[in-house]
């Protein structure tokens, strides 16, 4: 995932050889699964996280601190990506001023004798004509795009999907009349734009509006509209040349009983061909390879 990183970067930079680094981007994945059941069956991983929050955001802990438990844990490269600063007041987020020390710190590592390769990126929102990942990508060596925010409550109140249940529901009332194909709807359509105006290189916890669903009350993933609704987004990507993460967040928070996207997404995306990215959202460096054990057996099994 690491060489497939820099590989999709080269898109950008050769367009008229588009469709052979693509090529090359696949086949790469397909040695990727190979390499991945190898090494499940020794015992003998060297994993790669690409989204970790610091303290420049509203994780815990200094980035030396996560490059240490690296080392510790023999991982192979390990990618940190704060919240991007957002223009309205936000509890989570990196403040502006706090940018450039982010970005210069993040390089000071790369250049020391590290056993860990480093990389330098952001986690991004995609809210239109407010914030992108491509405001940001020149800076970095990749983005992770994500959807937090989708619409505003009638006092202006940017409404996110992943907070408070109780927050949500307000949106989902104000906003949406209580139409959950709509609101369900209007964050996959946000996602498929994004990934059509702004192509991250890396798509976050691609279906993590489903922490809202709790106990199955407003929806079932077996209704013929949300899987039409994933695997709309599924295709989109897959004509992209983004990676899709795998997310245990949810599962080690006890928020989900599955990874962002679940075992039947991850079906269809691997017949789809997608590559894909195993991350923990860490927000601590103790969380850098939290559930990966559980979640590689699980890819393992769906033959990624």
């Amino acid at each position: 995932m690491l060489l497939c990183t820099k590989i999709k970067g080269c898109v950008n930079q050769y367009p008229e050889q588009r469709s052979q680094i693509i090529l090359l981007l696949r086949l790469l994945f397909t040695l990727f699964r190979a390499t991945l059941i190898i090494q499940l069956s020794t015992q003998q991983i060297m994993w790669s996280n690409f989204h970790t929050h610091s303290d420049y955001c509203d994780g815990k802990g200094n980035i030396r601190e996560y490059v240490r438990k690296a080392e510790q844990l023999n991982m192979m490269s390990l990618g940190f990506s704060s919240h991007a600063p957002l223009p309205f007041p936000n509890k989570w987020c990196m403040k502006p001023k706090s940018m450039d020390s982010y970005l210069s710190s993040i390089s000071e590592l790369q250049k020391e004798n590290s056993s860990v390769e480093i990389y330098k990126g952001l986690e991004v929102d995609y809210i239109p004509n407010v914030i992108s990942p491509n405001d940001f990508k020149d800076q970095l060596d990749y983005t992770v795009g994500s959807i937090h925010f989708v619409e505003q409550l009638p006092d202006g109140t940017r409404w996110e999907i992943d907070g408070q249940h109780n927050f949500f529901l307000e949106g989902f009332e104000k906003i949406f009349k209580s139409n959950i194909r709509d609101t369900v709807g209007r964050y996959f359509e946000l996602t498929r734009e994004m990934i059509l105006k702004a192509s991250p290189t890396i798509v976050g916890h691609l279906d993590k509006i489903k922490i809202q669903n709790i106990y199955s009350k407003l929806f079932s993933e077996d209704d013929t509209w949300y899987q039409r609704e994933i695997k709309k987004t599924i295709d989109l990507i897959g004509e992209s040349d983004c990676i899709i993460e795998v997310n245990t967040r949810g599962i080690y928070q006890k928020k989900c009983n599955t990874t962002y996207p679940g075992p039947w997404v991850l079906e269809y995306i691997y017949k789809r061909n997608i590559p894909i990215t195993l991350s923990s959202d860490a927000h601590h460096s103790d969380d850098l390879i939290n559930e990966f054990d559980n979640a590689a057996a699980m890819l393992a099994k769906i033959l990624f």
